[in-house]
């Protein structure tokens, strides 16, 4: 037999230990090694930061530096700075430190103050101002010692003839949540004293200062100058002086929290077309109230929505956190789909403008208080930077379209007349335009003259497509106009309608949507009651279900336009859709149409006259020969009349005779 104990010695206990614990550091010693290379492998291959590509249109441009330019090369920076001001309607980014494809290179120290010196000249040459947003630090590729930055400055055009930029924000949100308390903060500087002072230079009625409670349509406006900072009331300034010296102007529409002023806060999203929407929420009640039906309401109008959790200074910072995150599940929902961004810090107020205007689904969230003033630089600064929606094309093509004006506000004021508030849809409006206002009960279309212009409480003399402003009308009669009405060019035939159809979601019905159920239509400044008429392809319709609708107007006949977004409602019954085809009315007879009728048939007869002769003398003669006859139809009736008289004397005389007969018989006897 071999031992197997001489071939093969077997370690005893100490031994064994001791093998194990080298065999436990050599292999930490391993993965220590492969976890540095791995960080070290990681770290040379990681990829740089970059922006999206540089688009060619837009407002925003990326630079890799201005240092030192040629005469030539300045002025024709100075040319693409013009054409970037011109597709931002006034604003422009630039980018500096960012090449065009956008990697995110830096500069050191010096070539940014050189470059931003550069930017400063290029804004001087066109009539603008730069604003620094923010700067960061880069370290790709950062061996040397130097750090390296990038900066996002913000260039805007100094007014000029009242052409400033002009956003419009819906304030929303519950009864009691803080929204015209935070409006009056920001137009007024002077923070609220916790009882809402703020508040009361908003209020348009009694009743409101009384109860607290906002029931009506009330704006005020927040200016920012070409430099970025703010404009307000808080230097003793008039509304002139905020348009005179702001180069972009924030217009916000105070609606009404409470439910039974429900179709006010309707009608306010759908005439006035806001750009954004603000949603207060306060973080004392959370998510209560309307909050969520304004939430939906703005999603259906596909108006952009951010939200502001007021009152913060009242709660802890847990139950602060607990509204948020209420917030963050309502926005994440399917229905919803947002992306929830919590503003912190300026770098995140200017990202989340950027990013919330270019059509993605970020929702800034900020958490602010109208008594600490927590948090409201941030809201400024986003304000500030948040751009428009529509670009320098669309704004063209809307202002050579035709003459389009929408009636939303009727007023009469002493030594004034007649004015009327609204939003110009389309064209261009000028002082001593003469427009058509309509339609009238009757379906009708009545000539008037714009006598001036007010914007923004300010005087204007032009007014352009997608701008608010307030037209006198004189002397013409309040009792003719109505809300929903529309003022338009003479050159447009303005087609009316009591019937049309649309293509509608139903959101919520209690039981069944069928023919004859009436809801209450709004599209654009119109609001009226209409009853359904017929479902296409279908009998009845549910919640969630979709049909072609035809819908009748109750009262008198509307102006729509096709494509038109539609709301209507009833009680709980909501639905949204847009307008697919107009039913005209048979019998329009429109008073403009009809002048005009009678005025090309006078001119059509005065040419006729004039290069016709011999029609002429033929039209003369068969006058005449209409004029003797006439004449004989005239004489014939006469002496059928002289006729008929001569008989009815005759015939009294004989009966008078026969009379005087029988009183001498009488008498005899």
């Amino acid at each position: 037999m071999v031992d197997l104990t001489e071939h093969c010695s077997v370690p005893g206990p100490q031994e064994q230990g001791l093998n194990h614990g080298n065999q436990i550091t050599t292999k930490s010693k391993r993965r220590k090694r492969k976890r540095g290379g791995r960080k070290r492998n990681k770290h040379k291959s990681r990829a740089p930061p970059f922006l999206p590509p540089e688009a060619e249109e837009g407002n925003i441009e990326y630079k890799l530096k201005l240092v030192n330019p040629s005469p030539y090369r300045f002025e024709h920076l100075a040319t693409q700075l013009k054409w970037r001001l011109q597709e931002g309607r006034g604003e422009a980014v630039y980018q500096i430190g960012v090449e065009d494809n956008g990697l995110l290179v830096g500069l050191s120290p010096g070539d940014m103050n050189a470059s931003l010196q550069t930017l400063s000249r290029m804004a001087h040459k066109v009539g603008a101002d730069i604003a620094l947003l923010r700067e960061r630090e880069v370290d790709f590729d950062s061996d040397q010692n130097v750090s390296r930055k990038i900066a996002e400055v913000l260039v805007r055009k100094v007014p000029d003839d009242q052409q400033f930029l002009d956003l419009r924000v819906a304030v929303l949100g519950n009864v009691d949540s803080g929204k015209s308390t935070l409006l009056g903060v920001l137009t007024q500087g002077e923070l609220d004293n916790g009882r809402g002072r703020a508040r009361l230079n908003l209020f348009r009625h009694l009743h409101e200062i009384q109860s607290g409670r906002t029931s009506s349509i009330s704006f005020e406006i927040l200016g920012f100058n070409s430099k970025g900072q703010v404009v307000n009331y808080s230097e003793s300034r008039t509304a002139e002086e905020i348009c005179e010296s702001s180069s972009k102007m924030i217009t916000f529409m105070d609606l009404a929290g409470h439910h039974k002023y429900l179709k006010t806060t309707i009608f306010g999203l759908t005439s006035y077309c806001p750009d954004f929407a603000l949603l207060v929420v306060s973080a004392s009640t959370g998510i209560a109230g309307t909050t969520r039906e304004h939430l939906g309401l703005s999603m259906a109008l596909k108006v952009p929505v951010f939200i502001a959790v007021s009152k913060v200074d009242l709660v802890s910072r847990g139950a602060v956190d607990r509204t948020v995150r209420q917030l963050q599940r309502l926005l994440k929902q399917p229905g919803c789909n947002k992306v929830p961004l919590v503003i912190s810090n300026r770098d995140d107020a200017v990202m989340g403008a950027q990013q919330f205007s270019h059509g993605t689904s970020v929702t800034p969230i900020f958490t602010i208080s109208s008594v600490s003033g927590q948090s409201l630089d941030l809201l400024k600064v986003f304000l500030n930077v948040l751009p428009p929606l529509s670009n320098s094309k669309e704004q063209e093509e809307l202002m050579q379209q035709l003459t389009e004006f929408q009636v939303d506000e009727i007023y009469s004021v002493p030594d004034v007349g007649t004015v009327v508030g609204g939003t110009l849809y389309s064209g261009v409006c000028r002082e001593g335009e003469r427009l058509l206002v309509g339609p009238t009960e009757q379906g009708q279309f009545l000539r008037l003259r714009v006598g001036s212009i007010q914007r923004n409480r300010s005087a204007c003399r032009v007014l352009r497509a997608g701008q608010a402003a307030t037209l006198a009308l004189g002397n013409f009669d309040r009792s003719l106009l109505r809300k929903g009405m529309v003022m338009v060019s003479p050159k447009m035939n303005p087609t009316i309608c009591c019937e049309f159809e649309a293509a509608i979601v139903l959101l919520f019905h209690a039981k069944t949507f069928r023919r004859g159920f009436q809801v209450t239509v709004h599209v654009g400044n119109v609001r009226q009651t209409a009853t359904v008429e017929c479902l296409q392809g279908k009998e009845e319709l549910r919640t969630g279900e979709r049909a072609v609708v035809r819908f009748r107007f109750l009262k008198h006949s509307e102006y729509l336009r096709v494509g038109a977004k539609l709301l209507f409602r009833e009680g709980v019954t909501k639905g949204i859709g847009h307008v697919t085809r107009l039913l005209p009315r048979p019998d329009q007879n429109l008073d403009q149409n009809l002048d005009q009728d009678q005025r090309q048939n006078q001119g059509q007869n005065r040419n006729k006259g004039q290069d016709q002769d011999q029609g002429q003398k033929q039209g003369q003669d068969q006058n005449k020969d209409q004029d003797q006859g006439q004449v004989l139809s005239k004489d014939r009736k006469l002496s059928l009349h002289q006729d008929r008289s001569k008989g009815q004397n005759q015939i009294h005389k004989v009966k008078s005779g026969q009379n005087q007969n029988q009183d001498q018989n009488r008498h005899q006897v």
